[in-house]
């Protein structure tokens, strides 16, 4: 029984997540260059489904000239345990609660929510992304990676195709990787580029563009 809404328990997400999505890794790295680019010299930055603490630890890293203040949600108890675990209480909160949750006021200068929202149904999606929306300070920046449905659908085909051609370059078995496509429109329901921006403006941003888009991966960012 898994721990989290993840595919994989919290104890091998990390060392797993990466022969499942394509890319991964690249994920964490095209946030640290946008908050590069945001040229920020203190930062009060709220992470939900920050799930093991990745964004946290690469950036605390890899922007060690700029102050970073971070705050941790998660729905999954055992991630933000190993969050905790490798990151410390160092100037760190950690709160137990989803996005739908989130009670903040115009606190944080960035919001990061990666792959995460991708569970929700629309109404449910739709309370995440508003709230994201109020957490964040005026001229704020929302990062958000997502599991996406293309446009066409021989065009969505064609990429669940790729993505299956990837997990078999990485090792899977089929019968995992037929797991995972199994979870697309069931666990995990993904919405197309148009409706994400939709979302966005609807949920009170100014603009919003895309940042990078791969497979049935897309990520957005916004401002407030």
């Amino acid at each position: 029984m898994r721990d989290n809404m993840s595919a994989f328990n919290s104890f091998e997400y990390d060392s797993k997540i990466s022969s499942a999505l394509p890319y991964y890794e690249e994920f964490h790295s095209q946030v640290m260059d946008m908050v590069r680019a945001m040229n920020f010299k203190k930062i009060n930055w709220l992470d939900t489904g920050c799930g093991t603490g990745k964004t946290a630890r690469k950036a605390l890293a890899e922007l060690s000239g700029m102050e970073i203040t971070f705050t941790l949600c998660d729905i999954s108890g055992e991630m933000l345990k190993i969050a905790r675990g490798m990151l410390g209480d160092n100037g760190i909160t950690y709160r137990n609660i989803s996005s739908q949750e989130l009670d903040y006021r115009e606190q944080f200068d960035i919001v990061t929510a990666i792959q995460c929202h991708y569970y929700l149904p629309r109404a449910e999606r739709e309370t995440a992304v508003k709230n994201c929306f109020q957490a964040l300070k005026e001229n704020g920046i929302f990062i958000t990676f997502e599991n996406i449905r293309l446009e066409n659908d021989n065009a969505d085909l064609i990429a669940v195709r790729r993505w299956q051609n990837y997990m078999l370059s990485k090792g899977r078995k089929q019968q995992e990787i037929q797991s995972h496509i199994e979870r697309r429109g069931t666990e995990i329901l993904p919405i197309t580029i148009t409706e994400h921006f939709d979302l966005l403006k609807k949920s009170g941003f100014r603009w919003a563009e895309p940042l990078w888009f791969s497979y049935v991966q897309a990520v957005f960012f916004a401002i407030k």
